[in-house]
């Protein structure tokens, strides 16, 4: 099936009851990894990319071979989408380069990296709506913000969580097709001192803003479970991951229960490639082709992406996406 919006693709899963796992990629190995899972578990899928992020010297070259990827999985319902957009440029470059979605992130000024005022994260989310629509393509906007750091840089940004009182308003100004939430979730590989529970997971917000917002979708991000097995495995084979808990699993899915269709995930299937990768070069010490070791993390990267497709109900759903295919305009 050729790309879809992220739009159709949350509208089935809303009807169906499930979630569907939005997985971060940083090169080209991985994009496969992720459509191999969705192809193994019949789900549709949404593959996302960070601006910058990957071993690409040049995002457009990056951009271009993923969407070509994509085609080579017609069975796969697939939304391309760009994460964390931190200004309304870099949103019409993805557009532009046919990204069937996008994100905004407004809630942080990009140039201060402070928190952004309410209009002011307002103002350019309905920029971007606005040149997205035109085109035929879904735009996620932030109310709150996540904390962390989405693409590993050396940014870290403060947890506010979201204001159930605004969110009507920001998406009655807006428009956006999606909203990310900030619930108590945190981006990167140490998000908890501690299993997260009540004080710092405010799942409640979730059924309050839904009800608040009830056409639009909600997304939870920094979402990933951080797997104490494999967090040993990397540390065994030269890595240093502090110890730390992410989401449980049981949360994600009672989450897409409670009004959640977009569940981001890339910290969990990036450990599992890098434990397999650093396990296979520690083994192989004689080795100076790097393809043996990038294959070894690709297969244990599809393997956990089908299991967080199992867990987040979207496995099973691939043909029941019956829609208009996205053409970009």
């Amino acid at each position: 099936m050729p790309l879809v919006t992220l739009r159709q693709a949350l509208d089935a899963a809303r009807s169906g009851g499930y979630g569907i796992g939005a997985f971060n990629v940083t090169d080209l190995v991985q994009v496969e990894a992720v459509l191999d899972a969705a192809a193994r578990t019949s789900s549709p899928v949404i593959v996302q990319t960070i601006a910058g992020a990957s071993a690409f010297g040049s995002d457009d070259l990056y951009w271009d071979l993923l969407l070509r990827s994509v085609a080579h999985y017609p069975q796969v319902p697939v939304v391309v989408h760009l994460d964390h957009g931190p200004d309304a440029d870099t949103c019409r470059r993805a557009i532009d380069a046919g990204f069937s979605s996008v994100m905004i992130d407004g809630s942080l000024d990009p140039v201060t990296h402070q928190p952004s005022s309410f209009d002011a994260n307002v103002a350019v989310t309905a920029e971007v709506v606005a040149y997205a629509h035109a085109r035929g393509v879904s735009v996620e906007g932030e109310l709150g913000t996540i904390g962390g750091s989405e693409d590993g840089g050396g940014t870290l940004k403060e947890i506010i969580l979201a204001d159930p009182d605004q969110a009507a308003d920001f998406v009655a100004r807006t428009g956006v097709d999606a909203l990310a939430v900030a619930i108590g979730t945190s981006h990167g590989a140490y998000k908890f001192t501690s299993p997260p529970d009540g004080t710092v997971l405010h799942m409640d917000l979730i059924s309050t803003i839904a009800a608040r917002v009830p056409g639009t979708h909600l997304v939870m991000h920094g979402s990933s479970s951080l797997p104490a097995d494999l967090r040993a495995t990397i540390n065994a084979h030269g890595g240093a991951l502090p110890e730390s808990w992410g989401v449980p699993e049981d949360e994600k899915a009672r989450s897409t229960k409670l009004g959640v269709t977009k569940i981001n995930q890339g910290m969990d299937s990036h450990m599992a490639y890098m434990a397999a990768l650093r396990t296979y070069l520690d083994t192989d010490r004689l080795s100076a082709d790097p393809a043996p070791a990038n294959r070894a993390g690709r297969v244990a990267m599809t393997d956990m992406v089908a299991e967080r497709m199992a867990v987040f109900g979207q496995a099973g759903h691939a043909a029941e996406i019956q829609v208009a295919p996205f053409v970009a305009r």
